[in-house]
């Protein structure tokens, strides 16, 4: 079972859960707080007009360059988009490995 009551989840927990979840239904969307996405990584701008558009029970995963600013706003994502699941990405961009693979 996925713990969706985390403040974070690392890069492998991040593509494990989303494969999980996205087979079961739930759609999982990495967000981009800096305009600057991640290489190898399918990622959204932060956009809050469009992502309250999102599924109930979709999952935003936040990142910034180095995972802080993005944790410490989640009171503010998780405000702006309470029917969402709000989780910042640690270690953020800047720990990104993008050759690793699940």
């Amino acid at each position: 079972m996925i713990d969706l009551g985390v403040d974070e989840w690392t890069q492998e927990e991040y593509l494990k859960n989303k494969q999980t979840l996205e087979s079961n239904g739930v759609k999982v969307l990495l967000i981009d707080t800096i305009l600057n996405p991640i290489d190898g990584a399918e990622t959204v701008l932060y956009a809050p007009p469009l992502l309250r558009n999102e599924p109930e029970g979709s999952v935003f995963v936040f990142y910034c360059d180095s995972g802080k600013s993005s944790k410490e706003r989640l009171r503010e994502f998780r405000s702006k988009f309470p029917n969402h699941v709000c989780i910042s990405l640690r270690g953020g961009r800047g720990y990104w490995r993008k050759n690793l693979r699940v």
